[in-house]
């Protein structure tokens, strides 16, 4: 259903060249993170025993923002990390605990 994209170049630690991709969300009204992508960096890859010449693509989805989006949480770190609320976690149907 995503319609409209945007991708832009990015900084990321382990990856260059690095690119996020963004997505107009008609219910906000604004331009949403939903992806970032980018090259291994070489160095990175050699620790693995991988030759010299090869490449490694990584790429992933920010699950975090359309889970944002859906529970009204404004912040990221109300989602991931320290701030997290524990009791929407144990509400939300979508979370298990007992695996």
């Amino acid at each position: 259903g995503i319609s409209q994209l945007r991708f832009k170049p990015a900084y990321n630690p382990y990856t260059e060249p690095s690119m996020e991709v963004f997505s107009y969300h008609e219910g906000l009204k604004k331009w949403v993170e939903v992806g970032n992508s980018g090259v291994f960096r070489p160095e990175l890859l050699l620790p693995m025993g991988l030759p010299e010449n090869v490449s490694v693509i990584a790429w992933g989805l920010s699950l975090e923002r359309p889970t944002m989006i859906k529970y009204g949480i404004n912040n990221i770190r109300e989602l991931v990390g320290h701030r997290v609320n524990l009791q929407m976690v144990y509400d939300s149907p979508m979370c298990r605990l007992d695996a």
